[in-house]
């Protein structure tokens, strides 16, 4: 499958993620383990919207420079509509995290920690899923009508099931671990194992890990094809997922205190989904402007957003 990135912007790119991460590790380590403010939790976000914004500015004076106008104007409105779709869906798992430290009674010290872990298996999650959904599109072109087909099943049950929390209790996973592995009741500081009397000890945190990368796993099934429906340009595809990724963490600390602000969010994701999939499926008839799918999918997000701090959440 052809592209518009070379080998070294893919080295550069590269360079860039691990860089990012090892800079998030340290200053993990530096401060240790403390409860995120709410003002580090969005200076952490400005800045990895920032770098963002500033990539897919470059990529837009370089292709500008070098192939044209046009394409520049394509691959950066490309680039801006799958961020904005992978972010967007970032926030259903987000949900899903909250759900998680509440039930585990996570200390917010530790949740950090959790976090990092989640966001570097995503990444190399994403970066396997993108390859071998690359591989398969550019084999087998239909695929793409199944993404369509899994991607408005995946929104109509979303929409069935916005307003039912999980019950974490029936998650086989965690039987399985209940079953099989010796669990603390407590947290044991950063630890997610330990021996006692030569037998190894698992602790919450472990448990918590563990399920936060199932989580990823059903996060990357859903949005991988949500991106592909937009551009089946490797780079693209790749970019805007991992930076949607590296801002995971801040944007959880950021949202876990408005969840209920934004309950209406969860529908709005949905038609996000329903639409994709749709675009899909009618692509070989139509094809939607990528312009009109940004604002279609910015569009969705802002009046389920807007509606959620004009209604009151209702009681459960």
């Amino acid at each position: 499958m052809e592209g518009i990135a070379n080998g070294w912007m893919w080295a550069s790119f590269a360079l860039f993620v691990v860089i990012a991460l090892a800079v998030d590790l340290v200053a993990l380590e530096k401060k240790g383990a403390h409860a995120v403010t709410m003002r580090e939790a969005l200076g952490w976000s400005a800045l990895w919207i920032a770098l963002a914004l500033i990539f897919n500015a470059g990529l837009w004076f370089w292709l500008d420079a070098s192939v044209g106008r046009e394409v520049a104007n394509l691959k950066a409105t490309e680039f801006l509509t799958g961020y904005l779709i992978e972010k967007s869906l970032s926030v259903d798992n987000i949900f899903v995290f909250l759900l998680l430290f509440t039930a585990f009674a996570v200390p917010a010290e530790l949740q950090k920690r959790a976090l990092i872990i989640g966001v570097i298996a995503a990444a190399v999650l994403r970066i396997v899923m993108i390859l071998i959904g690359a591989w398969l599109i550019a084999k087998f072109h239909w695929i793409l009508y199944l993404f369509g087909v899994f991607l408005l099943v995946t929104g109509l049950r979303m929409m069935w099931a916005a307003d039912h929390e999980p019950n974490l209790e029936k998650n086989p996973i965690l039987r399985w671990m209940r079953n099989h592995l010796t669990i603390a009741s407590e947290f044991s500081g950063n630890q997610m194992w330990y021996f006692k009397d030569g037998a190894k000890i698992y602790t919450p945190l472990f448990v918590v890990v563990i399920l936060i990368g199932i989580t990823d796993v059903i996060f990357a099934v859903d949005s991988i094809p949500a991106i592909f429906a937009i551009t089946t340009d490797p780079f693209i595809v790749m970019t805007s997922n991992i930076f949607a990724i590296l801002g995971l963490r801040a944007l959880y600390f950021l949202l876990a205190d408005m969840a209920d602000r934004f309950h209406l969010l969860k529908y709005g994701l949905a038609v996000v989904l329903c639409f994709i999939g749709c675009k899909m499926l009618i692509v070989e008839w139509y094809k939607i402007p990528v312009p009109v799918s940004l604002g279609v999918v910015g569009g969705v997000l802002a009046i389920s957003m807007l509606l959620s701090m004009l209604t009151s959440r209702p009681a459960r």
